[in-house]
């Protein structure tokens, strides 16, 4: 069993911000493969999907993003999911909107999110699927990730959404490697590297 966690904040307010692309990946993932409706448990919401027979459990933390590691420490210790089938979906400053790359272990790179993660798991050592929002050209880094999209960006999200959950579905049947070997050398019509 593999728990797939999508990281952003709780409320209405925060819903189609930058900061909120992990609960969106993780929307559309369960879209694709889910059935019924989301539970509220563990500080979050879960439900769970079958990939290719393949057991996965989807979390959106409701803890707000700096203690996201509470609502997943407690998901996995329920499940008894190891740290090594834990993937971790979040927004990511250090790449352009919509390129989209995974990490295994390493630092937060400053997002709380997963620092959070790392702090209450005691360990780095899981898969992240970063998805690029850029950085601000102006402004703070807090107000940027915590506004809307572009009207551009949000014309081009429903193929990054795609393409974020087409790498999720990969790494479960495949795993990291393959999916890092297919996703990272793929180059679509925008010049845009994924």
């Amino acid at each position: 069993m593999l728990l797939i966690a999508g990281l952003g904040n709780p409320e209405p307010k925060y819903k189609g911000n930058r900061h909120n692309l992990g609960f969106m990946v993780v929307d559309r993932l369960f879209e694709q493969y889910g059935e019924g409706t989301f539970q509220g448990k563990f500080n979050g919401e879960f439900a769970k999907i079958s990939i290719s027979a393949q057991e996965v459990v989807l979390l959106k933390p409701m803890t707000f993003m700096n203690l996201s590691g509470n609502s997943v420490q407690k998901t996995m210790h329920y499940f008894k999911i190891p740290v090594d089938d834990l993937i971790v979906v979040h927004d990511e400053l250090d790449l352009g909107f919509g390129v989209t790359r995974i990490k295994v272990g390493g630092g937060s790179a400053g997002h709380k999110g997963v620092q959070s993660i790392v702090d209450q798991c005691g360990n780095a050592d899981f898969v992240r699927v970063r998805v690029g929002i850029g950085r601000p050209a102006i402004g703070t880094v807090e107000s940027y990730v915590l506004s809307g999209f572009t009207v551009e960006e949000r014309s081009r999200l429903p193929d990054v959404l795609d393409n974020a959950t087409a790498l999720l579905a990969h790494i479960v049947n495949r795993g990291v490697q393959d999916a890092m070997n297919k996703f990272h050398s793929y180059t679509p019509d925008d010049g845009t590297t994924i």
